[in-house]
């Protein structure tokens, strides 16, 4: 330092005058900026540790939602129906939101990445040829790494007899029309879960002494917890068993839940969901044509919708190196955020700015049941391409009607009432031995087959989560990895930008 004085003592000296007083602030900035990487400074003052900048990137398809406030619920209810629902004020943090429903093809995505790393595990596995290439269990230097599958080595395009015995063993052919197709049975998808919530929470501590702060109370060390743990597993039969295990405490391993979800939509939710009815059109189609690629994926239960969030975050983590640790994971929007982020900025009883759900030359501003039995007076007769109606000031597509969509929250009557009011949830896990009363999640939006009433932003439905519907559907959000992404606009993805405005 007493050189540096010196140093400006001499520019000051040879330009015959005194460097003035904001250069030489500014001079002792630049070694305060560029003098090195300690962490102290030298004069013993609290200056902080810094770190490296992160900033989010945009997520594809996704839209930001900043923070902000709510009156939760429906404040008049419907004179009609009647029914009522708790109000409440709430705070909810920002977020991503997907801008339209997630689709069919993007599900299908999801799908041919199941059946693609089945293939790849048989075509690695011994009774298949064995091709170790597929499979990598040892890293660059020869040292073991846990073993997953080698997506960058291509599937054959001229396979041998054993590698199309590979590939073949995941279809099936109609023992009727003789037609091969994906066997759906097979389409099992296998995740696992941290819960950082319940590892956090003080009761489930390791060191007993650490579970109360009060010093009043003796500390027992002998003291066991126990907690409840999901797993699940394929049986010597093929099929998955699913159990919620409790068990003592033992370590932060505990806290990891293993699932395995058949993913393949149901498809004949189409038949079964109206009887009396020829729907079969819809069944064979609806998910596996081309022409319906842009339509709202149905026919998924809550389980499987989870399954993709937990696959969709597998998938980007892969591309994202280092920064992946900051990022959070997608995931079901709660039911307070969806209803947050339909109402608008305006926070209207619709996503749209008035009452009304059609306009005065008669163009209806979503895909619902305008009159009884004349599903077809807005111009669609089942749902309709995601993104064809008009955003709500959000920048989000179909938030009334259409499809309704999954939550993550429970379904109670008490709804917001039992909930926090800053980033309020419900959340439950239920296990399979619960009553199933118990397995009911809240449904919001509406969908094509409701009327005006059902698709208000805060009308609340529910459905059991084991339930594949031809009138739900869902769509993801995540978390901001940081606040500071509220000051940043979103990315204009290219997928919002191909929405097109119809009515």
């Amino acid at each position: 330092m007493k050189q540096f004085v010196s140093m400006v003592k001499q520019l000051g000296s040879k330009a015959g005058r005194a460097l003035p007083f904001y250069l030489i602030a500014f001079l002792f900035l630049l070694t305060s900026c560029f003098g090195g990487k300690e962490t102290t400074s030298a004069g013993g003052e609290l200056t902080g540790a810094s770190g490296k900048g992160f900033a989010e990137p945009a997520p594809y398809g996704m839209v930001l939602i900043k923070r902000g406030h709510l009156r939760m619920g429906i404040e008049h209810p419907d004179s009609l129906w009647g029914k009522e629902t708790p109000v409440r004020d709430i705070s909810v943090e920002g977020f991503w939101m997907d801008d339209t429903e997630i689709t069919n093809s993007e599900y299908r995505q999801f799908v041919n990445y199941v059946r693609d790393s089945i293939i790849r595990e048989r075509l690695a596995d011994p009774n298949y040829g064995g091709d170790e290439s597929y499979k990598i269990e040892e890293d660059k230097n020869g040292d073991p790494v846990k073993p997953h599958l080698n997506w960058k080595k291509s599937l054959p395009r001229k396979p041998n007899e054993d590698e199309l015995r590979a590939i073949e063993s995941v279809y099936v052919v109609n023992p009727v029309t003789g037609e091969k197709m994906l066997d759906a049975s097979q389409m099992n998808y296998r995740y696992e879960v941290y819960d950082y919530t319940e590892a956090a929470l003080r009761r489930n501590r390791l060191n007993p002494a650490e579970r109360n702060l009060n010093t009043d109370i003796a500390v027992n060390p002998d003291e066991q917890v126990w907690i409840s743990k999901d797993t699940a597993y394929i049986d010597d039969e093929g099929r998955i068993v699913t159990e919620t295990i409790n068990r003592q405490l033992t370590g932060p391993w505990d806290f990891l839940n293993t699932y395995i979800i058949n993913i393949y939509p149901d498809t004949t939710c189409w038949v079964n969901d109206f009887p009396n009815a020829d729907n079969e059109t819809y069944m064979r189609n609806y998910f596996s044509n081309s022409a319906y690629n842009d339509y709202p994926v149905v026919g998924v239960t809550w389980e499987q919708a989870n399954a993709f969030c937990a696959w969709r975050t597998e998938y980007l983590l892969k591309g994202l190196g280092p920064a992946a640790r900051y990022v959070q994971r997608y995931r079901l929007p709660t039911e307070a955020e969806w209803e947050y982020a339909a109402r608008g900025k305006e926070q209207n009883e619709f996503p749209w700015t008035n009452s009304d759900v059609a306009s005065g030359k008669g163009c209806f501003f979503a895909n619902f049941k305008p009159d009884n039995g004349n599903y077809t007076k807005d111009g669609n007769l089942i749902t309709s391409k995601v993104g064809i109606y008009s955003a709500n000031s959000n920048g989000l597509f179909d938030m009334a009607g259409n499809v309704a969509e999954w939550t993550s929250t429970i379904y109670t009557e008490a709804g917001v009432d039992a909930m926090n009011d800053i980033n309020p949830q419900l959340k439950y896990n239920a296990a399979k031995e619960d009553p199933y009363r118990l397995k009911k999640k809240s449904v919001r939006g509406g969908s094509w087959k409701d009327p005006e009433s059902y698709i208000r932003s805060a009308w609340r439905s529910s459905e059991y989560q084991n339930q594949p519907r031809s009138f739900i559907g869902f769509r993801c959000v995540r978390s901001l990895a940081n606040t500071t992404s509220e000051k940043a606009k979103p990315v204009k993805t290219a997928k919002a930008s191909a929405k097109k405005t119809r009515k």
